[in-house]
């Protein structure tokens, strides 16, 4: 309503200022100040009418939320792995450019000290929604540290991005939990360890398992296991309920399904490339590096704001 009430006195200033200059015609200085100011006001208007129309449109109430980041390696072996911690370290960075907080989860080594797999929590204002559009496939085409011959190799990386569940969300029953312990795997002389710290837990009714060995302590592993699975477990539950509830999903920009091939990072032409968007950037180094990850990022939500806008005004 406050929107709607700085719309119309706007709109009743535009209305004077046209109607000063019909009257106004043979005072110069008088219709070119009038002129100028109706010129100014017509752009607010539009910005009013934009910001209106943005507010009617659907919220997506995990957009706040702080979230949940996995990075897996996929097709591609060693390669594979080694990008995968590429791509978890650039999110890394591009969250301290943020300002936002990142705590490592868990990380599984390959035999390069690349990642298999690795998780991570970021905390911050609006982390959710700037990531949301990162879940997908993220393809890699360079020369791999482990090809002699020289030829281009593609790898694949998968990306999940999953808003944290506070405890009203998903609220984890002791019965349908089971809770196993066992050593942690490492690399060795100060990292081996002797007691049983790494915890797995699985979700009876569901199925899903979360295994976290990354602390020394026993307690903080739970502790971040219990994390990961509660933002597993609601945002299955908040999938199955915009399913439901409308076309949302089917509108966002993909489907975000990890499945989707979504950005390829090309090192001997030095581009990366967004297919949703269309929008290339010339420096895969600044894209690694978190400072150009925005360009994608920033595109990737207009978009959805466009298309979400054409939706409702179709509806």
């Amino acid at each position: 309503m406050d929107l709607i009430n700085e719309l119309r006195a706007k709109q009743k200033e535009i209305k004077d200022l046209k109607s000063l200059m019909i009257e106004c015609l043979e005072d110069r200085d008088i219709l070119n100040m009038a002129a100028e100011e109706f010129g100014e006001a017509t752009e607010e208007e539009r910005r009013l009418q934009s910001l209106l129309l943005k507010s009617l449109l659907p919220k997506d109430d995990a957009d706040e939320r702080d979230c949940i980041l996995e990075v897996r390696a996929g097709a591609g072996g060693e390669e594979a792995s080694l990008f995968a911690m590429e791509i978890f370290k650039m999110y890394e960075r591009y969250s301290q450019r943020n300002g936002w907080m990142f705590e490592v989860v868990n990380i599984t080594e390959s035999d390069l000290k690349g990642y298999k797999e690795a998780s991570g929590a970021i905390s911050g204002p609006g982390a959710y929604g700037q990531l949301k559009f990162e879940s997908g496939i993220h393809r890699v085409q360079r020369v791999p540290v482990t090809e002699k011959s020289g030829r281009i190799h593609t790898s694949a990386v998968s990306v999940a991005i999953l808003p944290q569940a506070d405890e009203v969300d998903a609220q984890l029953k002791n019965e349908d939990l089971r809770i196993d312990t066992y050593r942690s795997g490492g690399s060795g002389g100060q990292h081996a360890n002797t007691t049983n710290s790494a915890v797995r837990i699985t979700h009876m009714p569901s199925g899903m398992t979360v295994a976290i060995q990354d602390e020394r302590s026993q307690h903080m592993n739970k502790a971040k296991a219990l994390k990961v699975l509660c933002a597993k477990l609601y945002e299955i539950e908040r999938s199955r309920i915009q399913t439901n509830r409308s076309r949302l999903r089917a509108e966002q920009i993909g489907s975000g399904d990890r499945s989707e091939r979504i950005r390829t990072y090309n090192f001997p032409q030095g581009r990366v490339t967004d297919h949703r968007v269309g929008i290339t950037h010339h420096s895969v180094n600044d894209v690694l590096e978190g400072d150009s990850l925005a360009i994608f990022i920033d595109a990737l939500l207009l978009q959805q704001e466009v298309d979400a806008i054409a939706n409702f005004a179709a509806s």
